[in-house]
């Protein structure tokens, strides 16, 4: 007798159904849901760091950090796995930096970023977390070499590992480091929920067309306060 492929395509799909999260409170529930905070470090961050020095002003990304600050709290709180993204670039030798990255620096960063500056070094104040970001023990902190953190890293092994469904991610930059993860998380099959008040980058533009971006292609925008919400109705049995 021939298998019946109809039959079978309909009960894979019933099972996917059956699994799949289709609310803000069941896609954050702590027990399979991760905080994915990136690159909230000195040289993205602070008004001595590269990027300052690059865009000429950090401050939407610094007056982002404190309401992130806040949710790190709350996620605490909740019990919530938190992984924080590190990046380390130049290095002595330049053992990360390869020649088509050095390419591309040379023609557009404006202040010799990785060519002649370099950033975010190992051990130095520049790839340092910025201010009120302080992982605690347990808390895990995964370094990356390029803009997106599952490339090369161990993060999807630690997400498999702690059985987690649900990326909700926040940092720096919401166009390039966060969005990228966030893609990488969503092909991998990670649910995403992207911050919009706790992600920033160097111009309100291009953090509208970030967040424009992600709602269209991969993942739930929302803000840190609907998470919370969540959360406390969850501890309520509501």
């Amino acid at each position: 007798m021939g298998m019946d492929l109809s039959r079978e395509r309909t009960g894979g799909m019933a099972a996917s159904l059956a699994r799949m999260l289709t609310t803000l409170e069941q896609k954050v529930d702590p027990s399979h849901a991760a905080l994915i905070v990136v690159d909230v470090q000195n040289d993205f961050c602070a008004p001595d760091g590269y990027f300052a020095k690059e865009f000429g002003d950090t401050r939407l990304v610094r007056e982002m950090v404190p309401r992130l600050v806040k949710f790190i709290e709350k996620a605490r709180e909740a019990k919530l796995p938190i992984i924080y993204i590190q990046c380390e670039y130049n290095t002595e030798n330049s053992w990360y930096l390869s020649d088509v990255w050095l390419e591309h620096a040379g023609r557009k960063r404006t202040k010799g970023g990785y060519v002649t500056y370099p950033i975010c070094e190992p051990n130095s104040w520049a790839a340092e977390f910025y201010e009120g970001i302080k992982p605690l023990s347990g808390e895990v902190v995964v370094k990356k070499h390029r803009y997106n953190a599952f490339l090369n890293t161990d993060l999807d092994l630690i997400l498999r590992s702690k059985g987690i469904r649900t990326l909700i991610m926040s940092g720096v930059a919401s166009d390039v480091c966060v969005q990228a993860t966030g893609w990488h998380g969503f092909m991998l099959d990670y649910y995403i929920v992207f911050l919009e008040d706790c992600t920033a980058t160097y111009s309100q533009e291009l953090h509208d067309a970030a967040l424009k971006k992600v709602d269209a292609l991969f993942g739930e925008v929302v803000n840190s306060g609907s998470v919370i919400e969540s959360w406390e109705k969850m501890r309520k049995g509501g």
